[in-house]
Order: C-alpha cells, then structure tokens, then sequence
C-alpha cells in the first residue's frame, strides 16, 4: 500500500512539471507581474482565515475589493491578462506563501476571439492542472472557481465560453470542496444580452455596480459551503 501512495504522489508531481513546463515559455512575459506579487508578500501578512482570489485583470482591478467582501478577509494576487497557460506556470509562487481558509479563483483569457483560443477542454485540463498543484498543499480548503462573465467585448465566442462553465461546473460537482460559482444569468438583461451598466468602456472589465453584484454572488456561495 505505502509503494502505491508513493507511486501515485511521485506520479502526480511529475504530472505537474510536465503541465507547467509545457507553458512556462509562453508564461515568462509575466514574470515582472509575478515578482510585484512576490514583493506584496514579503510586506503583506496574511489575515486570519481569509479568502485568497487569484486570476487575472478583473481581480487585480477589483479596488474596493476589501471593502465589498466584507466580513471576508481577502488576499489579492491577480495580475494582468491571466490565462490558466500562465497560471498553472505560477500557481505555487502565488498560492505557497500564503495561509488560507479557501481560494478562489477568476481566469477568462484563455479563449478570447484570437488565433491563439484554447478549447474549452484544453482551458479544463489546465484548470484540472492547477487545482492539482494546490492540492499538493493544500488538502482540505475549499477551491471556487467564478465563472467566465459573459461580455459584449467577447461575445461571438459566447459559445466557447459557456462550454468552458459547464466543462468546470461539471469537474468541481465531481470533487470534494471543490465549487462552481455561477454569475452569468447576473449579468444578462431581458434582451439576452451583457448588461451596459456592469461594464467600463472596454466592455469587458466590471464597473464599481458590477463587483457589486460580483461581491454579493461570490459571499452567498461562501456562506452556504464555509458557515
């Protein structure tokens, strides 16, 4: 039995450098974003049980982020454009340092419109990558993956991205602490379409009303699973 444990945890780490190594030259760009984060955490002391949020623009971007996830301590480690191709490359550097009571998780650039799209099953396999890496460390906190907002900017591969959704909502009703926190039906209006008023002039990041309705989402699930 120890010589199948063994087996299955060496086989799991070696799993998880060939994951990230396969990305890690695409990743390096990001690097200066990285280090930034580093710095935080060498100023920065973790709050008592607190909720970490990494991922990419719409978390770094969330200034009032402390203030709209009250009661919930935060730790804040977005960076820029974050796709999960990067992510899984820098996953320990952001998570590792810190002490947790859960972590969530918002990445929605992995399939954009470009040349460079991901699948929705290739974004799932790199989601499954990450959740991995966390896990070699941390074994119980719970993992929240946000959905992929719906936007205006992005909305001809709409398709893609709801797939990408249902692909992780799939993958986390399937694993233990592991939750899919569904936000789309918030931003659409009556017409089907994203709604103007949660969006600043990119048409793709959140406006102050829209971490608003962010904020309120994300603390409903956190208090069904957490109290």
């Amino acid at each position: 039995m120890r010589k199948i444990v063994l087996y299955l945890s060496l086989s799991l780490v070696i799993f998880s450098c060939i994951s990230t190594k396969k990305y890690e030259e695409t990743a390096k760009s990001w690097e200066p974003e990285i280090k930034k984060l580093e710095e935080l955490d060498k100023i920065e002391s973790d709050p008592k049980d607190a909720i970490l949020f990494i991922g990419s623009s719409s978390i770094r971007l969330w200034k009032n982020i402390r203030e709209d996830m009250a009661p919930y301590p935060v730790i804040q480690r977005g960076y820029g454009g974050a796709k999960f191709s990067d992510l899984v490359f820098y996953t320990q550097r952001l998570v590792y340092p810190h002490q947790f009571r859960a972590v969530a998780i918002f990445v929605a650039n992995d399939i954009t419109g470009s040349v460079e799209d991901k699948t929705p099953q290739e974004v799932l396999e790199m989601y499954k990558t990450t959740t991995k890496i966390i896990r070699k460390k941390y074994k119980k906190q719970p993992i929240y993956f946000i959905a992929v907002t719906p936007t205006e900017s992005r909305w001809k591969v709409w398709p893609q991205i709801q797939e990408v959704n249902r692909l992780i909502s799939a993958y986390c009703n399937d694993h233990k602490n592991m939750y899919f926190i569904d936000t789309v039906s918030k931003y659409l209006g009556e017409d089907g379409q994203p709604i103007k008023a949660y969006f600043i002039g990119d048409k793709l990041h959140l406006t102050q009303k829209g971490y608003d309705v962010w904020a309120e989402i994300i603390k409903e699930n956190l208090d069904k699973t957490l109290k």
